[in-house]
């Protein structure tokens, strides 16, 4: 497409209608810059030049496709200028969102119009930039520098209505086009131009407190400390520091953690749209069943509700119905006191659920999910019940964690219904969903539930089946590991401040107390008879849970905890116990790095996820990363581990990953150096 297709200019009486055309998001790709350039010159002899958006947006941000190739002119800093520096006066016309290169072309308008509900924001920290074409130069002399640290080193969205309050938008208006002619008609001065004004509130005390605040929030990412150093030039001339900007911004786009920032960015859209179901099409679902009211159960239902779906919840019998019921009530309360959801939205919620204790009332559902115990016979039984009461293409979803899927729905009839529908709790917060296909399931079945996983705003990845499959497995691997470094000379809090400071929002200990040690113990027992014996096999985590130190709500796990305080406080008794189980051994415990430490926990994950790859579990590498981002904490600005593996280079981590495996023999599979 031309350029001169991507913007189009037409003169109506002595004011110039600029429309930029470039779906889906109109990024100031090289074209649409061209574009703009060329409109510039063609209003000349207009009163003024309305600025706006074909489709659903404004310009929402720029082209990342072009990050990794040689900048093309015209670069968007001179297109900015330009329209800045314009004889004829320039209104930007808003809808949808204004983000990143977007918003910078907005603040070089004169004035800026707004329809209700548009969003504006300077995003570049989300993909390790910073803005580059006058954002942390314009932005603090538009709004103040409180407000602009607030934006662009947080990559925070604001509507309209909070622009117009910050003065960085003229007017808010339901029909633009009108809206935009009135004001035209009655143009009022020029502005002076944003670049030329001043910071009506820098100070250094404010720069020094932010970016304490900021190395606490980012945990290792540099690009919100960089965009406010960025910010902090705001104080200088503008044509002194936004060349400086600009040369900053270039350069971060070849850092690693641009890259991974942006292969996130990338793998997140590509996972949604696996081969398996490229030709097929997902049924519309509307009402789903939900069996199991527990934290699992509600947390799903309370998705369900927020995707605007109807949710019929199943429960034994009337007390534990209620008490569910209860249970979401309770969710989408919280939802309302955090001012996530409106009260008229709850009552719409609530309106869409019912919580009952009998299988007949699925009847009318479309897709049933079952979140009962990790029990296998009982996981049966609740199918059997579905199956007699629900429709006989309705698809039926297990939400197990490890157990296999067509164990649980043997019996069950036309099993080109089934799936796996694994939740991470709370369900109704963590992002990501693992679609689990068996060899029986149709395409359009697993291209329903990536469906549902986007109606229910979550990060869908498809797995094949193997014993948890591809998140809780990895987990398994990593948990081993640490269990090994922990018998052979490191402590659990070292392990955990080593994978904090690597960029983890906690280690394996102190997470496995979050989350109870209950579940991987009942799994660890359930794998006893077909543990390879030759697998080094570490005892620590079943002694504890022998003594019921079975975590935070035991008040005591790896660590103890006081009452009322989740904080975990070292407990010689479990350093007793770790030394202990060495000697027993006859291990002599050794020094282990922070730099160690680390580098041995990631080669194992990346050659696990590299296994499971390899099987065919998953798809890709994007995949694994994508389950470990969005399931497990792993640092988005680091990639996931298999971009973290790409980074440092795959014949470093296969290293670290050969004296892994020759110091426990027989305990490893080690996957082959081309996945």
């Amino acid at each position: 497409m031309s350029h001169t297709s991507l913007v189009n200019v037409e003169l109506k009486g002595d004011v110039a209608w600029v429309t930029v055309d470039n779906p889906p998001v109109n990024a100031t790709s090289s074209g649409v810059r061209q574009g703009l350039t060329d409109a510039v010159v063609a209003v000349k002899g207009a009163r003024v030049a309305v600025l706006r958006c074909a489709g659903r947006t404004f310009i929402a941000g720029g082209d990342m496709s072009e990050f990794d190739k040689p900048p093309v002119e015209p670069h968007l800093p001179d297109v900015v200028q330009m329209i800045e520096e314009s004889e004829v006066p320039f209104v930007a016309c808003m809808h949808g969102n204004v983000l990143g290169g977007g918003f910078e072309v907005a603040m070089a308008c004169a004035w800026r119009i707004a329809a209700p509900g548009t969003g504006f924001g300077l995003p570049e920290v989300n993909v390790g930039l910073i803005p580059g074409a006058g954002g942390t130069q314009r932005l603090p002399r538009l709004v103040g520098m409180e407000a602009a640290i607030d934006l662009a080193c947080t990559g925070k969205v604001l509507k309209a209505e909070d622009m117009l309050h910050l003065g960085a938008v003229d007017l808010v208006a339901d029909n633009l086009e009108d809206a935009v002619n009135r004001f035209v008609a009655e143009l009022p001065d020029r502005p002076v131009p944003v670049s030329q004004r001043t910071v009506s509130d820098f100070a250094p005390d404010l720069i020094d407190t932010s970016r304490e605040s900021l190395k606490k929030r980012a945990k290792g990412q540099q690009s919100p400390l960089e965009s406010l150093t960025a910010l902090s030039w705001a104080k200088m001339l503008f044509s002194e520091a936004q060349p400086m900007e600009r040369a900053r911004h270039l350069a971060l786009r070849q850092s690693a953690e641009s890259r991974a920032l942006r292969h996130a960015f990338f793998a997140e859209r590509g996972v949604s749209k696996p081969m398996l179901i490229k030709d097929a099409k997902a049924r519309d679902i509307s009402r789903i069943a939900v069996v199991g009211g527990g934290l699992m159960g509600a947390g799903i239902a309370t998705a369900a509700l927020n995707g605007g779906l109807s949710v019929t919840l199943i429960e034994r019998d009337p007390e534990a119905a209620s008490g569910a019921r209860d249970r979401v009530e309770g969710l989408l309360n919280g939802a309302v006191k955090r001012g996530k959801m409106t009260e008229t939205q709850f009552q719409n919620c609530l309106s869409r659920f019912r919580s009952v204790d009998g299988y007949a009332e699925a009847a009318d559902a479309e897709l049933a999910v079952e979140a009962v115990f990790e029990d296998l016979s009982v996981k049966q039984q609740v199918f059997a019940e579905l199956a007699q009461n629900m429709d006989a293409n309705a698809i039926l979803a297990t939400n197990t964690s490890y157990l296999d899927p067509i164990e649980i729905f043997s019996g069950i009839e036309n099993q080109a219904r089934c799936i796996g529908l694994h939740f991470f709790s709370p369900a109704h917060v963590m992002k990501l969903l693992e679609i689990v296909h068996t060899t029986h399931t149709a395409p359009e079945v697993v291209a329903t539930g990536f469906a549902l996983g986007k109606k229910l705003r979550k990060v869908s990845v498809l797995s094949g089946i193997c014993d948890g499959f591809i998140g809780n497995r990895m987990l398994a691997a990593y948990r081993r590991e640490a269990d090994y470094l922990l018998a052979d000379g490191a402590l659990p809090y070292q392990i955990d401040q080593a994978m904090r400071d690597f960029g983890m929002p906690m280690g394996p200990y102190e997470l496995q107390d979050l989350t109870g040690l209950q579940i991987a113990w009942a799994n660890r027992k359930r794998n006893a008879a077909t543990r390879d014996p030759n697998e080094r096999y570490v005892t620590i985590a079943d002694q504890l849970c022998e003594k019921e130190r079975f975590g935070q709500r035991a008040g005591k796990g790896w660590y103890r905890y006081e009452e009322g305080n989740r904080k975990p406080i070292r407990d010689p008794e479990v350093d007793a116990l770790i030394e202990g189980y060495s000697s027993a051994q006859g291990i002599a415990r050794r020094a282990f790095s922070a730099e160690e430490i680390s580098s041995r926990l990631l080669a194992v994950l990346a050659n696990e996820g590299a296994l499971i790859i390899e099987e065919g579990v998953a798809e890709n590498s994007e995949a694994v990363d994508m389950v470990q981002i969005h399931g497990y904490g792993f640092p988005r600005w680091r990639g996931g581990p298999m971009n973290y593996r790409d980074e440092i280079g795959v014949p470093a981590s296969r290293a670290k990953m050969d004296i892994v495996a020759s110091e426990s023999p027989g305990s490893w599979s080690v996957a082959r150096e081309d996945f």
